[in-house]
């Protein structure tokens, strides 16, 4: 899905100048200290990407951030996007090398987190800098577009907080720590990688086209079923002007194809909620083949989100109740 939000033109805003000045002298104070005592602040890079719960919370990110942006990967084990989001932050996190630390929090364990953060749909990813939070973006997203927000992350670390990240010891940790052995590649590896590229290049149709050559020879490949659903979703919003499709659906309620791209904007912006209540309705009011439509759409949107997120579930129940 892409992004909800990958601007940081609204990243003034989230401080005085007069904190960020302060955040700025205590950053280069630190680094002066740090250098007094000959301590290179160096780090191992398993301290790249951490876990973190409530109880370190205060820690791990707020104290942390005063020395590098903190971003936070929000995730669930049921979320079948976040299993593709998570492990692109992941290698971007290691690929950055200090220049920011990833933060993951599992919302099913730390609940209090997700509500001080307004979250209203995973994944979510913010950043905290010099101990201010701001939304990066909700619903998984191309790389290239991760690696654009990541570097204005960095850029505004930087300039109006003064933080050049953390010295990262590419030696620490491995004297000691056991070689994994080295996996089989599955059968369609080669496949998969090649629709996760054509993702990232926003050749949406390449990408769909690699799934279906999975789900030929595999037609229960969990993996490939999600990543075509997104695919097609993805080339399906990619002309649409956003404001004339939701002014479309607002004016003509009736109107399924309407209600169908509108709610296809609503599912890449993260809204699911909104996405599948629009379908639902539109379900309700209608019948023949515009109800047809709408009720296949929403299965298609089913199957981006994953059938155990439990706002599929809830969607699943009502679609019953509409239809019988």
């Amino acid at each position: 899905m892409q992004p909800r939000n990958m601007s940081m033109s609204g990243v003034v805003d989230l401080a005085a100048v007069k904190a960020a000045g302060e955040a700025k002298a205590k950053a280069e104070q630190a680094r002066a200290e740090a250098a007094r005592r000959g301590d290179t602040g160096a780090v191992p890079p398993s301290s790249l990407v951490i876990d973190v719960d409530e109880a370190g919370f205060e820690r791990d990110v707020l104290q942390r951030s005063s020395e590098v942006p903190v971003v936070i990967d929000f995730w669930a084990e049921w979320c079948e996007p976040c299993k593709q989001l998570s492990p692109v932050l992941e290698r971007l996190a290691r690929e950055y090398n200090g220049r920011f630390v990833l933060a993951k929090v599992d919302v099913d364990a730390n609940q209090m987190l997700m509500q001080q953060f307004q979250i209203q749909g995973i994944p979510a990813v913010f950043a905290v800098v010099a101990g201010q939070a701001l939304p990066l973006f909700q619903g998984a997203a191309p790389e290239t577009q991760i690696r654009e927000t990541l570097d204005q992350l960095i850029q505004v670390g930087e300039q109006r907080f003064g933080l050049t990240g953390i010295t990262v010891d590419a030696e620490a940790g491995t004297d000691d720590e056991p070689v994994a052995p080295a996996e089989q590649a599955g059968p369609y590896d080669a496949l998969l990688e090649a629709a996760v590229r054509a993702l990232d290049a926003d050749d949406f149709g390449g990408a769909a086209q690699a799934y279906r050559n999975v789900l030929a020879d595999d037609p229960g490949n969990t993996e490939a079923k999600l990543g075509l659903a997104q695919a097609e979703l993805l080339a399906r919003v990619k002309g649409m002007d956003p404001q004339q499709v939701r002014k479309d659906a607002a004016e003509r309620p009736d109107d399924v194809p309407a209600q169908i791209a509108a709610a296809d904007l609503d599912l890449v912006g993260g809204h699911v909620e909104d996405a599948f209540g629009r379908l639902v309705e539109a379900v309700r009011r209608t019948a023949g083949e515009d109800r047809d439509a709408a009720r296949v759409r929403l299965l298609e949107l089913f199957e981006v989100i994953g059938s155990d997120d439990p706002r599929v579930t809830a969607a699943r129940s009502a679609l019953a109740r509409v239809l019988f």
